[in-house]
């Protein structure tokens, strides 16, 4: 059983990776569309400039950690079941 396998030796990576590259997809897409919306929003920011750096890669790390759980967390659980168990019931 390697690091990437289940116990019951389903792999866990490609799963993860496949969606961490959705996830990838949906972050490129926020924040273009944050620093579009950034005229919008001036009025309501204190203390933080509209296209601030730090702040967006801040909330960039946040959302792919919380993305990396969000797969990881459901394809180990799910690649710990025997296949054969799973289509019995």
């Amino acid at each position: 059983m390697t690091k990437t396998e289940s116990k019951s030796g389903a792999p866990v990576l490609p799963t993860v990776k496949a969606k961490l590259l959705d996830g990838k997809k949906g972050l490129v897409v926020g924040i273009a569309v944050s620093l579009g919306a950034t005229r919008m929003l001036r009025s309501q920011l204190f203390g933080v400039q509209p296209a601030d750096p730090l702040s967006y890669a801040a909330v960039a790390v946040l959302l792919s950690l919380v993305a990396l759980a969000a797969c990881y967390i459901p394809a180990r659980r799910a690649a710990a079941v025997d296949p054969i168990v799973a289509l019995r019931d």
